[in-house]
């Protein structure tokens, strides 16, 4: 099996070194040291060397082969508990809506009931495969990327990492907020007392960033839109609660979670930058109906 990718040298890369090129892209140095070994770059059809300047409008042939990667195949056992519903794809990924309920990938082998499951039956007809790059919590819904090839899988990664793919949500959270947006920059570790848990200002936190703002109020209740700025376990979840705004439903970190039909937090927004290329994508996925029902309102902002 190998992956072969035909690239259109863009004016922004003109005169710049095949090396430039593969960095530009993110290509991880040590899958660029074996691409240069095996003589696996072609420039205009002929093997050629990184070192070599690129013209626009040059092609560039770039073949990877299993051994590049450290997770090269993706054996997901296709069975769908539901169609998966796919609201963006191209040649290398794909944003799915995963349901709330429902797991992002199996834990154990053999195991199915996860999106990953859904996606791999849903994609069984094309010969496509789904890898794993962004997990949602399993009571969470909404846009979640997947990888469809290894070749991309630590590019999006890194995309992430870098902050070129920017993921917002909206919660319904206890209480009300002293100012209409704001930050939540507390770091965030393992919980001492729980191990389920994560905590704010524990002795192994790492930083965590995320912006908030009031969309919405009720009596007791309001609706906010978060932006994260870094990827911490539970880091929506933790922000909010250390901040006495518990997002309504949550099992861990809500006290009154029994009373609520569901976790209330909607992975709304994903903000793509593609891989090997310039374009940005940005895709939504469509708020639940629950987040409108009538004890928690304001359906008139998302009819837009």
């Amino acid at each position: 099996m190998t992956w072969t990718y035909q690239l259109t040298i863009p004016s922004s890369l003109n005169q710049q070194s095949i090396r430039a090129c593969l960095r530009t892209w993110l290509i991880p140095k040590r899958i660029q040291g074996q691409l240069r070994q095996t003589r696996r770059i072609q420039l205009n059809g002929a093997p050629t060397s990184i070192a070599q300047l690129v013209n626009t409008g040059d092609r560039l042939t770039l073949t990877f082969i299993p051994s590049d990667f450290r997770t090269p195949t993706s054996n997901y056992i296709a069975a769908a508990t539901a169609p998966a519903t796919i609201l963006y794809q191209n040649s290398d990924l794909l944003v799915v809506d995963k349901p709330a309920g429902v797991k992002s990938h199996p834990n154990q082998p053999g195991e199915t009931g996860s999106i990953l499951n859904d996606l791999a039956a849903t994609l069984q007809p094309t010969q496509q495969v789904p890898y794993m790059v962004h997990r949602l919590d399993q009571m969470t819904s909404g846009a979640m990327l997947v990888a469809l090839n290894p070749v991309v899988v630590p590019i999006l990664d890194r995309l992430i990492s870098d902050k070129q793919i920017r993921r917002t949500y909206y919660a319904w959270v206890r209480g009300h907020f002293a100012t209409p947006t704001g930050h939540f920059t507390a770091p965030i570790g393992h919980d001492a007392t729980d191990k389920r848990k994560r905590w704010v200002n524990t002795a192994d936190a790492q930083p965590a960033l995320t912006d908030y703002e009031v969309c919405a109020t009720t009596a007791h209740q309001s609706l906010v839109k978060l932006t994260l700025h870094t990827g911490r376990t539970h880091q929506l979840r933790v922000h909010l609660a250390a901040s006495d705004h518990p997002i309504i439903g949550d099992p861990l970190y809500d006290s009154q979670a029994e009373s609520a039909p569901r976790l209330m937090l909607h992975a709304q927004l994903l903000d793509l930058q593609l891989p090997f290329s310039t374009t940005r994508v940005t895709v939504p996925a469509p708020l639940p109906s629950l987040f409108n029902s009538p004890h928690l309102i304001i359906a008139a902002l998302f009819q837009a």
